[in-house]
């Protein structure tokens, strides 16, 4: 992501990702990886939820359309679930998710769905460089291209 230099790559400072993080487990290891100093790109804005089986599909076919170049949900391991099926529920609606992103022209890559505990801080950090290095690869998304930035006032 740094070139030669020293100077980092614009585009990479251009990617935009959200993580949709369940509270109990996924924003628990996010924090961990943060207090052990683990170090990962910031390029991803974090959305706390109480659980990932109350992300509607609509919030993520949302954030593609409103300029993010992937979107990350990450809750806990199956079986583990604070609410006892929320991610069994968003396992079947990620596969939901990834034909109807594909009916839009976005590429499976630009979603990733992945399952870590409050004690997983390290697999987070690796989670959001591997997911952040893939994005940068793929660019833009192609619903952001050439979509003008609106000034806020």
């Amino acid at each position: 992501m740094a070139e030669a230099n020293g100077r980092r790559n614009t585009a990479d400072e251009d990617i935009r990702i959200l993580a949709f993080l369940c509270n109990w487990c996924s924003y628990a290891g996010a924090d961990l990886a943060g207090v052990s100093r683990l170090q990962y790109p910031a390029q991803v804005l974090d959305v706390r939820v109480m659980c990932t089986g109350t992300i509607s599909p609509y919030f993520v076919i949302k954030a593609f359309q409103e300029g993010m170049d992937g979107v990350i949900v990450a809750g806990c391991h199956i079986g583990d679930c604070h609410y006892l099926k929320g991610n069994y529920m968003t396992a079947k609606r990620f596969q939901f998710l990834q034909r109807a992103l594909e009916v839009f022209g976005i590429e499976k890559e630009r979603l990733r769905l992945e399952w870590v505990s409050a004690a997983e801080g390290e697999k987070f950090a690796n989670l959001i460089r591997d997911f952040t290095r893939t994005i940068s690869e793929l660019g833009p998304s192609p619903l952001r291209q050439g979509r003008k930035e609106v000034a806020v006032r």
